[in-house]
């Protein structure tokens, strides 16, 4: 992906917003803030018209702003629906997908060779941020599942990984195994979650790792009004952008 690759810089807006309406709001809040990398499309959006949602993206942000599409949880389906899958994305001009394949292995592999023949990017997840998902929370997904998942991705050549924000350790559960399976500086985090859910930026990103991409939203798009979104928008960009860099020097000067 063009500003999310490996050791980049900056937060993914989430536009989990209503309406077209909406969204044009939000897009000029956010237009040119320093820190904004990315933006991640959900299905309210795409229901309504995923091509035009992009279109609007690009008027606004540029073509240099990555568009990545979240499901909302794709990957989930037969194997043969990943490929129809894949070419909608592609026809709309989406850069990425996000897949949490919960369903099994056959799945995810044809839904990532479904990404990768119609080039796009993609990220996995194998865990998600509310209470009670795993068995050991009380929820349906078996703990061993989660690494198995991010396993299969890394065989698969994937290197952007979602990872939950609201379970720190579970974070460096994922990010141990991965620099494990592929080596460290090979791959980035991207965390939902935050702020809103309880997740913390600061804490989540000590743990993530330097390529690590927060993904916010309603942080951002719940205030009323586009002067009071920008000053969200940049408050949390420039705060992030604070902490990596502070981060990068303390480890520069211990080396």
């Amino acid at each position: 992906m063009k500003n999310c690759r490996v050791g980049g810089k900056g937060i993914i807006v989430a536009l989990d917003v209503a309406d077209m309406h909406d969204l044009r709001l939000l897009l000029s809040a956010i237009k040119d803030v320093p820190g904004i990398t990315g933006v991640k499309v959900g299905f309210l959006l795409a229901m309504q018209d995923l091509s035009k949602v992009v279109k609007m993206i690009r008027v606004y942000l540029g073509d240099d702003v990555d568009i990545i599409y979240d499901h909302q949880k794709a990957g989930n389906d037969i194997p043969d629906m990943g490929a129809p899958f894949a070419r909608c994305l592609g026809k709309a001009g989406v850069d990425s997908a996000i897949l949490f394949p919960f369903t099994g292995p056959a799945t995810q592999s044809a839904w990532m060779k479904a990404c990768i023949d119609t080039g796009l990017e993609f990220l996995v997840g194998g865990i998600m941020t509310h209470p009670k998902f795993l068995a050991s929370e009380g929820g349906y997904i078996d703990d061993e599942a989660v690494l198995r998942i991010y396993d299969l991705a890394c065989v698969s050549g994937c290197r952007h990984f979602v990872v939950p924000g609201t379970k720190i350790e579970w974070v460096r559960i994922i990010r141990e195994f991965l620099e494990n399976k592929i080596g460290s500086g090979t791959f980035s985090l991207y965390a939902p979650g935050l702020i809103t859910q309880g997740g913390d930026i600061s804490e989540c990103g000590k743990v993530a790792g330097n390529s690590f991409f927060p993904i916010v939203g309603r942080a951002i798009y719940e205030h009323i009004g586009i002067k009071e979104q920008r000053t969200a928008a940049t408050t949390i960009a420039g705060n992030f952008l604070t902490q990596i860099n502070d981060r990068e020097v303390r480890d520069e000067q211990e080396k």
